[in-house]
């Protein structure tokens, strides 16, 4: 539907017998984590940083973010400047703009790919050097070092991105599937 590339999944795959919210803290990066901070989780589970670069893309080609995890950035960014120099100035006026009333209105939102928000591509990755990143961690993927030749490849070759994200959900797919009576199919 949005032009995702094809990746096997493996039929009766068994999860925990329960899913809570509160299981998740610790378990997957959140906006304001740093560079390390997000490799580290991803390392943990036994994915590279490219897989790690692969699936952030693929999860911020499509989809929004709400303007209270990435606000700072807007009106908070430092004490001498309230808005990150990295954002390019003409989409940060919009998010501003956008992001206004983000206390009142918690629902506010906006799209992780601006410029192709409803089409899986390597865009996300082709607007981050021109400053249409949201989040801080879209920032930091193009700054580290370690991250930002996978930035650059995705960028530049969209059929590896493809191909590096597929292999990434087909890997993060098998993580930690449960065996037994230790886990159940959902349906």
């Amino acid at each position: 539907m949005v032009g995702a590339p094809f990746y096997p999944v493996r039929l009766g795959r068994k999860d925990g017998l329960t899913s809570m919210a509160t299981h998740v803290g610790g378990n997957m990066p959140i906006e304001n984590m740093t560079m390390d901070q997000t490799i580290d989780i991803f390392m943990k589970k036994g994915f590279t940083i490219q897989e790690m670069v692969a699936l952030t893309g693929g999860g911020h080609t499509i989809g929004f973010s709400h303007c209270k995890e990435f606000s700072e950035r807007l009106f908070h960014f430092n004490q001498t400047t309230p808005l990150d120099p990295d954002f390019n100035p003409k989409f940060a006026a919009a998010l501003q703009n956008l992001c206004k009333n983000y206390t009142q209105d918690t629902a506010t939102s906006a799209f992780n790919d601006v410029l192709t928000p409803g089409k899986f591509d390597n865009m996300y990755f082709k607007n981050l050097p021109k400053g249409l990143g949201l989040l801080r961690s879209d920032v930091g993927l193009l700054k580290d070092p370690r991250t930002k030749p996978f930035v650059d490849l995705y960028a530049a070759n969209q059929t590896a991105f493809f191909q590096d994200f597929a292999h990434a959900m087909e890997k993060l797919s098998v993580y930690n599937i449960k065996t037994g009576n230790k886990g159940e199919a959902w349906m």
